[in-house]
């Protein structure tokens, strides 16, 4: 049976600390479902359609990512409902700092009280990354800041097009 990972986030837009926690995963599970939010509750710069583009762009064209190990789609629903759509016991979340744990150790006992049988996994990103957020990214290159340290080529030519 294959061992599937859900990594859900809003990746407005993805950085390179969220590809790199990617890449841990694949090392770990034999696919990773990289599974952008699409809840009305957040104000996003990019759109849900464009989000799963962009992320496609940077894991498979830039980076080169195997296609058949990792699956990106826009969700709605449920972390949980998502993981048992994709018989996944497992939901991926990254771990920038200690500031991040406090959420994340709550959003899991949420999880874990939703469905007992699925587990949150942490997983950090490499230190050269761990101090980038999408946040931050958008800001950056609202100011007309360079964005390309901390992103894949299309992520900030997409960021470029959207502030001009």
């Amino acid at each position: 049976m294959k061992k599937v990972a859900v990594y859900p986030g809003t990746f407005d837009p993805i950085t390179f600390g969220h590809i790199d926690v990617i890449k841990k995963a694949l090392k770990l599970f034999d696919k990773v479902i990289v599974a952008a939010s699409d809840g009305t509750n957040k104000n996003y710069l990019f759109n849900s359609t464009e989000r799963i583009e962009i992320i496609k762009k940077a894991l498979f064209y830039d980076l080169k990512f195997n296609k058949k190990k990792i699956e990106v789609i826009s969700f709605t629903s449920l972390t949980t409902d998502l993981c048992k759509k994709y018989k996944s016991n497992i939901i991926l979340r990254g771990l920038r700092a200690v500031s991040d744990f406090e959420y994340e150790f709550q959003l899991a006992n949420m999880n874990r009280a939703l469905s007992p049988n699925i587990e949150s996994i942490f997983l950090t990103p490499s230190e050269k990354f761990s101090y980038i957020s999408s946040s931050l990214v958008r800001e950056i290159s609202s100011l007309g800041g360079y964005v390309t340290k901390f992103v894949p080529t299309n992520v900030a030519d997409a960021l470029l097009k959207k502030f001009k």
